[in-house]
């Protein structure tokens, strides 16, 4: 995705978001001279990013990618909005019909009528063949 010309990239984003550099599957390789920390742009390089926690608002995080010709001139830009999603499974772990976040009944389980702790009904049949 890199324009012609390209030979080198920098990485700029927000706090949300973590960015990794891979150069052929180790570690990053040494930043190019110049200002800010710019990579060369070879084949198996690969930008890695992610977020550790969910976003406040949707496209709340960003990436930009620059990218440098050979004398260190900025050709162009790429960019990617991220909004982090939280996913929680959480249960009616006291079977009162409540699904609370801290129930002190989800890390046991009794049966009966007056038991707790999470039921969890999978369905297995191929209702599309």
């Amino acid at each position: 995705a890199a324009p012609a010309g390209a030979v080198a990239f920098g990485v700029k984003h927000t706090d949300g978001v973590s960015v990794d550099v891979l150069f052929r599957g180790r570690a990053e390789p040494e930043a190019v001279s110049g200002a800010g920390a710019r990579w060369p742009l070879d084949e198996g390089t690969v930008l890695r990013f992610s977020m550790s926690r969910a976003s406040s608002e949707v496209n709340d995080n960003k990436v930009t990618v620059s990218f440098y010709t050979e004398g260190g001139k900025p050709i162009n830009q790429a960019g990617v909005f991220l909004t982090g999603v939280g996913i929680s499974l959480d249960v009616d772990a006291d079977r009162d019909g409540v699904v609370e976040k801290n129930s002190p009944n989800k890390a046991s389980w009794a049966w009966g009528p007056e038991g707790h702790g999470a039921i969890l009904l999978v369905s297995c049949d191929k209702e599309f063949p």
